[in-house]
């Protein structure tokens, strides 16, 4: 028979294990848990074990209790995210209701959310963003272009308010300057040389994409890496890169060549000249002289022309003579005298003045040989005495 049956056995346990009366065992009373928490936290703010005349002013109590802890600890919540620290390296934009309110600078400072909101942000650190991908160039060749853009954040304002994500805006806007400067420039200028003029037109025409975007954000380096040619025509590329390289290394030994004959060859040039120049001043001073002998000359052979002409062929037979190898030997008749001549010594300077006069052998005789020009001269000049 069941326990809630009209005559069973009122005295048996309940379903939940327990019996009426006081010894009744079964789940908490709710109230009584909620009203001894209450009890408890009264006494510990002040409050005491003191019960109320009634139950419902004993809650109430209690509950403005809760109310109160909860709205200081609230507040002391607030506080603490409302006072922040801006650095020297940082800025702070504050928004009050979704609009543009101040920029705070390094200090310690307070808003008020959620009525406002910040944003903070590092303004001098340098930040970076790399980009590689296939690009075609002006003469329809694919090249792969690494890319590095060296960023900073100039106004904090634009790059929170003007635009919902300036970084992206920034890759973006890399990738187009990047695919427009690349596709104007050969591909041999890609590969070699032409790398540091790309990176500053690439600079330049995505500061004019940024500050066109507002975004805040001032570019400071743009570095365009070794670009390569596609894995399938690498063999190729390498084989052209090869060939110029090849190209330029005999254009610099031809100038090198250049600029080791050509100066030598000025110079010689030069020289020839200064000859030419010395040689001209010699013959026309040469001539002059002659010129100026041949005045003087006419003067005195006008005074005695026997002895000017007579004089004039013996200095031109004594010239003639000095200048050959030639050796005239005359003596005395009748003498017999043995003449030493040292032909070997006159042959080797005939360039120079040779004495006409040829010691005799024999010491003791007068009658040594002699030139007939010495003769002729001493002669011209016993009648020029006279």
């Amino acid at each position: 028979m069941a326990w809630n049956e009209p005559g069973g056995n009122s005295n048996n346990q309940d379903p939940w294990g327990g019996r009426k009366g006081g010894d009744r065992k079964g789940p908490p009373d709710l109230d009584e848990a909620f009203r001894k928490l209450q009890e408890s936290l009264g006494g510990l703010f002040g409050g005491g074990n003191k019960r109320g005349a009634d139950s419902g002013g004993s809650g109430s109590g209690g509950g403005m209790l809760l109310l109160g802890v909860g709205l200081l600890v609230g507040a002391v919540l607030w506080l603490v995210s409302a006072v922040y620290t801006v650095d020297a390296q940082e800025q702070a934009v504050i928004l009050r209701l979704g609009k543009y309110q101040t920029t705070e600078g390094n200090g310690l400072h307070i808003y008020f959310p959620p009525f406002e909101k910040k944003y903070q942000e590092n303004v001098t650190r340098e930040r970076s963003y790399s980009k590689q991908g296939q690009m075609l160039t002006e003469d329809e060749n694919i090249v792969e272009v690494p890319l590095t853009v060296q960023y900073k954040i100039s106004n904090l304002e634009d790059f929170v308010l003007k635009v919902d994500s300036p970084e992206i805006s920034l890759q973006q806007a890399t990738e187009s300057a990047l695919r427009h400067v690349v596709g104007s420039t050969a591909m041999d200028q890609v590969l070699t040389e032409g790398r540091v003029l790309m990176a500053s037109e690439i600079k330049e025409r995505l500061q004019r994409y940024l500050d066109n975007y507002q975004t805040g954000i001032t570019v400071t380096q743009v570095n365009v890496q070794s670009a390569a040619a596609p894995r399938e025509v690498q063999e190729a590329f390498d084989d052209v890169i090869r060939a110029r390289e090849d190209e330029q290394r005999e254009k610099n030994q031809a100038e090198t060549y250049a600029n080791g004959v050509v100066p030598e060859a000025r110079g010689q040039a030069q020289r020839i000249l200064e000859d030419a120049n010395g040689y001209r001043e010699e013959v026309v001073s040469r001539a002059k002289g002659e010129a100026d002998r041949f005045t003087k000359l006419v003067a005195e052979y006008r005074k005695a022309p026997e002895i000017t002409r007579q004089r004039l062929y013996l200095d031109t037979l004594q010239e003639v003579f000095s200048n050959t190898s030639k050796v005239l030997v005359t003596g005395d008749k009748g003498q017999n005298n043995l003449l030493y001549l040292p032909l070997d010594k006159m042959i080797d300077g005939r360039g120079a003045n040779v004495s006409p006069t040829l010691p005799a052998a024999n010491a003791g005789s007068d009658g040594g040989a002699r030139l007939p020009v010495e003769a002729a001269a001493r002669d011209l000049r016993s009648r020029e005495s006279r």
